[in-house]
């Protein structure tokens, strides 16, 4: 993998990319950029294991459902920012998100000042179609089966995607980010050199 190249191709899509060798480094990043802002996040291992909730909380307004309950949810769509992650990276420059409720995928696509996605290198893959595989058969499953959901990929070996029609669901919809939103005001990719997240 050619990470010069994946920023590259990012930028060609009027992304902002950036990488950075550690968490801890694009941690230091984002607070570093973020002040006196009202902050939304969606629902990340990622960030959750950068320690980014509590250590943006100093001089931000927070929102995330994982730390505060389903309201932040809704104070979360009103944000100047949105942080999230993505399920599949193409080296081509397309990010790809998979979710259950809609909330974090609807945040990267219209309405705040800036979105950022923060990811490991783990989620880069060759292609696109082999980032859309990544998230419906490698991110979500394993998803479904941290939240010990009894859905089919999650209870599967090995583990991959089966379409159900469980109630519990977490694959409910996709979106690919073909290029900066125009409804966004700047979008940003993190790129950081560690396994990180789902």
């Amino acid at each position: 993998m050619d990470i010069q190249k994946v920023l590259k191709n990012m930028e060609a899509r009027g992304l902002k990319a950036l990488y950075f060798d550690t968490k801890e480094e694009a941690a230091d990043y984002v607070c570093a950029q973020l002040h006196g802002k009202t902050i939304g996040i969606g629902g990340s291992g990622t960030i959750d294991s950068m320690g980014l909730y509590e250590r943006l909380q100093a001089d931000n307004t927070v929102s995330w459902h994982w730390k505060q309950g389903a309201e932040a949810r809704d104070l979360a769509t009103k944000a100047q920012v949105y942080l999230t992650s993505a399920n599949g990276i193409a080296e081509s420059g397309e990010l790809v998100n998979i979710d259950g409720n809609g909330n974090r995928v609807a945040q990267t696509l219209y309405g705040h000042e800036q979105v950022y996605f923060i990811s490991g290198i783990n989620k880069i893959t060759p292609d696109l179609a082999s980032a859309i595989d990544r998230a419906r058969n490698i991110a979500s499953p394993l998803n479904a089966r941290r939240f010990n959901l009894q859905t089919p990929c999650a209870q599967a070996e090995p583990m991959k995607g089966h379409d159900c029609k469980s109630p519990q669901r977490i694959c409910n919809g996709m979106v690919i980010t073909m290029g900066k939103m125009s409804g966004i005001g700047e979008m940003t990719v993190i790129l950081i050199g560690q396994e990180l997240g789902y």
